[in-house]
């Protein structure tokens, strides 16, 4: 019986109590950050400007980035450390563009899904890139110089992708009318003052006005999920109608479908924005994972799940690795479940799902005691 409860037991946490949570914004965990995407790794990380002064010369880099036509999008844009071919740490940029690469200092929240983060002199000769869907990046290098007297790696420059299927910035923005583009411009100011009351009132200005503003219709979701209004949903619909190669607003759609258990439709959106962006998102693969393995497709979770964890050093979607404990348990590949598990205990955070986790730690030790 152990080896039959164990996978229902693992299961039990993955999905009941994490699956179907509120999807984090990619600023990290800032309680803001849906509000204000950039608030979070501006909040966590120190001033660039200020890194001399604070006499952390060998443990903070950063930099900019460049947009076309200058005005960034309102969500942070991934910064992705690349060691030796592998994706070793990810950062995000600030509402002005600005990102650092740092450690996380102890007692900072974000510290337990960040576990593996380390000082900026451990990352010499790796590669900084800007990750955007719809946009190419030049690749800036930290060197010695840069950890002992410059801080400062300079600017990412990012460029269209004429060849790219999905984008993350909407062609509908460009051709929005006059009065639209000038609610969303408006609404913009209110949410980097936090006042985002108002700015959805001028975001649900900015779609009357234009119908088609794909972009606008999906920060409008976003200020709705944050109240949690079920026209959030709608929003999102209604931004991805405008268009279907705009990326952000699947990833909110996603878990909405997920929390009604619509496992088919769930591996239909997912597929769907993998074809729009094969390099993917942790987020999108881990929901991909989680619609295949319900679907008894094991295969295709067990790989969703591993390339989703890969691309995801400092777990800011915790939930793929106990996914993939379940995944192999199911296989009955214990020490692998196991591997994972304890791994996950890691970064996660001390509270009931990591008293489940250390409870089945301990049942598959009485099935694989080699591995203690």
């Amino acid at each position: 019986m152990k080896i039959i409860y164990l996978p229902i037991a693992i299961a039990s946490l993955c999905i009941s109590s994490a699956a179907f949570a509120q999807v984090p914004s990619t600023g990290g965990s800032n309680p803001n950050a849906q509000q204000n995407p950039g608030a979070a790794s501006a909040n966590r990380n120190p001033n660039l400007d200020n890194i001399p002064r604070q006499g952390a010369v060998g443990e903070y880099v950063g930099g900019n980035v460049s947009f076309p036509g200058g005005a960034l999008p309102w969500d942070p844009i991934l910064i992705n450390v690349v060691c030796n071919g592998k994706t070793t740490y990810t950062s995000a940029t600030d509402p002005k563009g600005n990102w650092v690469i740092a450690p996380i200092k102890k007692g900072d929240p974000a510290a337990n899904r960040e576990a593996n983060s380390k000082a900026a002199a451990e990352y010499i000769g790796c590669n900084v890139q800007a990750a955007l869907p719809g946009f190419s990046s030049n690749t800036l290098t930290i060197t010695d110089h840069n950890v002992t007297a410059e801080p400062n790696l300079g600017t990412l420059a990012l460029k269209k992708d004429e060849s790219a299927t999905g984008v993350a910035v909407s062609a509908t923005t460009a051709a929005a009318s006059k009065e639209a583009v000038k609610s969303y411009e408006k609404a913009r100011s209110e949410w980097l003052e936090n006042k985002p009351e108002k700015a959805e009132k001028d975001l649900q200005k900015a779609v009357q006005a234009d119908p088609q503003f794909a972009e606008a219709w999906y920060q409008l979701g976003k200020m709705q999920e944050v109240t949690k209004s079920p026209d959030a949903a709608n929003s999102f619909q209604k931004a991805i109608a405008a268009d279907p190669k705009f990326l952000p607003p699947y990833d909110h759609i996603v878990p909405i479908v997920a929390k009604s258990e619509k496992w088919q439709e769930v591996a239909d959106a997912t597929n769907h924005e993998l074809e729009l962006n094969p390099a993917g998102s942790p987020r999108i693969f881990y929901y991909n994972a989680l619609a295949n393995m319900k679907l008894n497709k094991p295969d295709l979770a067990e790989t969703s799940a591993t390339k989703g964890l890969a691309m995801d050093p400092n777990h800011t979607e915790p939930n793929i690795e106990q996914l993939l404990a379940v995944i192999l348990a199911n296989r009955q590949d214990y020490p692998g479940a196991l591997q994972h598990l304890r791994n996950s205990l890691t970064y996660m955070p001390p509270g009931p799902n990591a008293d489940l986790v250390k409870k089945q730690i301990a049942q598959l030790e009485t099935i694989v005691p080699q591995s203690k």
